[in-house]
């Protein structure tokens, strides 16, 4: 009889414990698609609507796509792979010009689970460059791919690569013409109000980051920004966080932006939320360097923090939660 009470209330204290930490099975996503300077007055009623239409399309495609039981890496690829193909973004169509007046594109992702990332730099025919830094991590026995040398693993892993004129947009080429003036401010403008990324946990607990960009306009040719940087654009380590981070590139390779968010966590057992905001409202401002993060714990908790006037951002969750905002 002892021995049937103690399995009875061994059952019991593992029932009430599953129902406290139940937000530990809490799946989510959160996206963005970029943080920086643009004031509100550049933003018009009906362009805010398209943005907010391009964002809400890629959150909730890649929720659908946790909620069905799919994997963390398939949803992020998904909700990134939308925002590549608008031309609100700098990303995929609608990126910016080089100084030479081509586009170039990178991208990283890296799996929480495995550890595994792939990323790819470079790139000028490659329609969904998140597509292929997956292959790289998935396909391949490297990390980075960047260049012709990466668009040729494109082609032998069945990729259709397409001009670069695909990827041209004319409010792009006017920032570039501006920009070659010596407008500054041109060069400014949604150069990071642009880049794109998702965080992810899936039902198994399993996280990931994905991170595409153009880069920044006028950029000399061959520059790669913190996006495919593993641990400075990109990074997910299924003990801590999934991040995905947005602004001066130059910065946030400096300061290995993802991974420092990781290693607050880790080391100093500090909240998602804490160490987050000691990244960007710290640590980045001392530097005088503008962005943000999207960021997703292994409880699920997300957190997006900028320090700019604004980022594009959506966040959601099995909680209930359903974000879009911009400022």
């Amino acid at each position: 009889m002892r021995s049937q009470l103690s399995v009875l209330a061994g059952l019991c204290l593992l029932a009430a414990w599953s129902v406290a930490s139940g937000e530990k099975l809490m799946f989510g996503i959160a996206i963005h698609g970029g943080a920086g300077t643009m004031p509100r007055a550049e933003i018009t009623p009906e362009l805010e609507a398209q943005y907010r239409a391009d964002l809400a399309q890629a959150l909730d495609t890649g929720y659908g796509v946790l909620e069905k039981g799919g994997t963390s890496q398939d949803a992020a690829i998904a909700a990134v792979k939308i925002l590549e193909d608008s031309p609100l973004f700098n990303a995929g169509k609608g990126a910016v010009f080089n100084r030479d007046g081509e586009v170039e594109l990178d991208a990283g992702v890296m799996d929480g689970a495995s550890r595994r990332a792939g990323s790819v730099a470079g790139l000028k025919h490659v329609k969904n460059p998140i597509e292929l830094a997956r292959l790289v991590m998935d396909k391949s026995p490297h990390v980075m791919l960047i260049g012709p040398g990466a668009e040729e693993f494109a082609l032998d892993q069945g990729m259709t690569l397409v001009p670069n004129s695909y990827f041209h947009t004319e409010k792009r080429r006017e920032q570039l013409e501006r920009a070659l003036k010596g407008d500054r401010m041109a060069a400014i403008k949604l150069n990071y109000f642009g880049t794109v990324g998702a965080v992810t946990r899936d039902k198994q607990g399993n996280l990931f980051a994905a991170t595409s960009t153009g880069g920044m306009t006028g950029k000399i040719p061959g520059r790669v920004g913190d996006s495919p940087h593993i641990g400075a654009g990109t990074y997910a380590n299924n003990e801590t966080c999934a991040v995905s981070a947005t602004g001066h590139g130059e910065f946030f390779i400096r300061s290995v932006v993802a991974y420092d968010i990781h290693a607050l966590m880790d080391y100093k057992e500090m909240s998602l939320d804490k160490a987050v905001n000691e990244v960007v409202q710290r640590k980045l401002k001392v530097m005088k360097a503008e962005g943000g993060v999207i960021a997703i714990d292994s409880d699920g908790h997300i957190v997006m923090s900028f320090n700019t006037e604004g980022m594009f951002r959506g966040a959601r969750d099995s909680a209930g939660r359903r974000e879009i905002a911009i400022y």
